[in-house]
């Protein structure tokens, strides 16, 4: 089964460098969007416990509901955007000083994204922890690293988002798509 889609776009980047905050401007913009899965799931009962306590585990149930969100979407005739995809989970996993297991590599081969892979760089000025953005500085630069590192490990090569507020960065967004 091809389960590729015209312009599935991801945001992905580091923690806390407005992507969730672009994503809601591009959903009010009238764009189809995606959440981000690894939020939902730390909102739920149990999930900020099974982050700390089975990193792989978490992990496993990350790229679940990414497959889900990926394939809710085959077939869209309009541009998808993604709030991260397969290869932050990589990332996750890198970071994390895990292994990366072969059904997620798996994925990350075969669930291809075929629109622009967008990277929010960490960005100081704006960044904040919060309920499940538990990452302190240091750590937010590093999954930077990590993620954008798997991105290119698997064949994509992520555009800079500016440094600017959510119009400019909109108006980039939508220049790409």
């Amino acid at each position: 089964m091809n389960l590729l889609a015209p312009r599935h776009a991801v945001l992905t980047g580091a923690p806390g460098a407005g992507k969730t905050t672009l994503l809601n401007a591009a959903a009010a913009a009238g764009l189809t969007t995606s959440p981000e899965v690894a939020r939902v799931l730390l909102q739920q009962p149990g999930g900020m416990e099974l982050r700390e306590a089975d990193p792989l585990g978490f992990a496993e149930a990350m790229l679940e509901a990414h497959v889900r969100e990926f394939e809710r979407h085959v077939g869209q005739p309009d541009p998808v955007l993604f709030d991260r995809g397969f290869p932050d989970v990589v990332g996750f996993l890198d970071v994390s000083g895990l292994p990366v297991p072969n059904v997620i590599d798996a994925a990350c081969r075969r669930l291809r994204y075929t629109g622009p892979i967008l990277r929010a760089p960490a960005w100081a000025d704006i960044y904040q922890q919060d309920a499940e953005r538990i990452q302190d500085w240091e750590q937010a630069v590093a999954s930077d690293a990590a993620v954008t590192a798997a991105w290119r490990r698997y064949g994509y090569e992520p555009i800079d988002l500016p440094l600017a507020g959510v119009a400019q960065r909109l108006r980039f967004l939508q220049g790409r798509l």
